[in-house]
């Protein structure tokens, strides 16, 4: 089973940054890989980003590429989600979800994944 533990959510003003973090805890999978996730206000959750278990592949969705950049510290079993200029568009809650199964052209779906974290707010102000 695993554990997944976001932060670094919050309050932030239009074009401004959030570092997200997800954490796993528990026993992972040497395969897997994490993506994160956001749903906003009366919207479907919608894919944003993954990243493989080594890092070497990443993968984005269209409406975040050259904004948002994935990264992961194997060492303390974290993926981060870096967000520059932020938009009023990007509030939603943002959620991480890790799968076991291995890097995969499905890795955009989220019935990809097998583990989620609780989510965090991201609001961003006009």
């Amino acid at each position: 089973q695993v554990q997944l533990v976001e932060s670094g959510g919050g309050l932030v003003q239009t074009g401004g940054s959030l570092r997200l973090s997800c954490t796993a805890v528990g026993r992972i999978s040497g395969g897997s890989a994490t993506g994160w996730f956001r749903q906003g206000p009366g919207k479907d959750r919608e894919f944003l980003a993954a990243i493989n278990w080594s890092g070497t592949n990443t993968y984005y969705a269209d409406s975040v590429k050259g904004r948002f950049t994935i990264s992961r510290d194997g060492a303390k079993n974290t993926v981060y989600l870096q967000m520059n200029g932020l938009k009023p568009e990007d509030t939603a809650v943002y959620y991480c979800a890790s799968e076991k199964s291995g890097w995969s052209r499905f890795i955009h779906l989220q019935s990809s994944y097998d583990y989620w974290g609780q989510g965090t707010q991201v609001t961003v102000s006009s």
